[in-house]
């Protein structure tokens, strides 16, 4: 059976788990020198309707360390969803590709690229759902604090596609969550009933400096994402008081998942200073999608 990932979710706790164990594996064999390469003659196929620094290139270089190829699939490279429907799309490079993995807007667009692909399908991100971030989140964590029990976290900001799939995540892993959102902006009710169902579901708030109370770790991310431009001022004024500053992290660690609105979401004295440990983050990306690509192959 073919499996895919659309969200956090689709892996159960334990296959969370052992996602994770692979990752540091493969993480440990890169910095050792000793690369395994499963992936011989075999390609991933990188859809994007959006663009991208980290997702293009920790796909692309992963899939080089493990010895296969990627293909880079741009809006004016393919004919998807304007000249074909998304499922002929999906039945068509099934046939050409070994995996796909597509970065777009809507999440529905994922949804049929999973059910008519006929090799494992990975959501690069979509409006609702950033599952690879979060296996990076989670990864950089259990890095950091030795696992997840030990760990606290503060989510500051929108409760955005990063923000949902995180909250997920720190379900399935045990982790202590506290989000801060403003009055509107917060996390979807079912996502939040989803991650009771895996776990325990977060504290909210509407003031970031209760939710930071008793934190390791803040956690941030653009008010404006892609695809919001028309809804920039708007968004800027309700999320007055939410910017990230030296005063509200303290002595924590700071996770931002990149690019950074320096000024806006986060202040570049805390993105430069020794807490911030987001370029971790960004490089556990590479690690944690290899540990993904080579588990979803295992499954097939």
């Amino acid at each position: 059976m073919t499996r895919n990932l659309l969200d956090i979710d689709d892996l159960t706790p334990d296959e969370l788990e052992t996602v994770l164990d692979r990752a540091a594996e493969l993480k440990a064999a890169h910095e050792a020198g000793t690369d395994a390469e499963p992936f011989d003659n075999q390609t991933l196929g990188m859809i994007f309707e959006k663009p991208s620094t980290r997702t293009r290139v920790s796909f692309e270089t992963g899939m080089t360390q493990l010895g296969g190829h990627a293909i880079f699939l741009g809006p004016d490279d393919i004919h998807l969803g304007h000249g074909e429907p998304v499922k002929d799309t999906a039945r068509a490079l099934s046939r050409y590709v070994d995996v796909i993995m597509a970065r777009l807007f809507d999440h529905e667009d994922a949804e049929e690229l999973a059910e008519y692909a006929t090799v494992p399908f990975v959501n690069g991100l979509t409006d609702e759902a950033h599952p690879c971030q979060t296996l990076a989140d989670l990864l950089t964590i259990r890095e950091r604090f030795g696992g997840f029990e030990e760990a606290r976290v503060a989510w500051v900001g929108d409760g955005n596609n990063v923000a949902q799939s995180f909250v997920l995540g720190a379900a399935m892993a045990g982790l202590d969550l506290t989000v801060a959102t403003p009055e509107g902006y917060g996390i979807d009710d079912k996502v939040l009933d989803r991650a009771a169902e895996l776990g325990t579901a977060p504290e909210t708030t509407h003031d970031p400096k209760v939710a930071v109370t008793g934190a390791d770790l803040v956690y941030t991310d653009v008010f404006v994402s892609m695809g919001e431009e028309d809804e920039r001022e708007e968004k800027l004024q309700a999320f007055d008081g939410f910017q990230v500053t030296s005063d509200l992290v303290g002595d924590r660690k700071l996770m931002h998942c990149l690019p950074a609105h320096r000024g806006e979401e986060v202040t570049d004295e805390v993105i430069e200073s020794d807490n911030a440990i987001v370029w971790e983050q960004a490089e556990n990306r590479l690690h944690a999608q290899k540990g993904l690509l080579v588990w979803l192959s295992e499954q097939s």
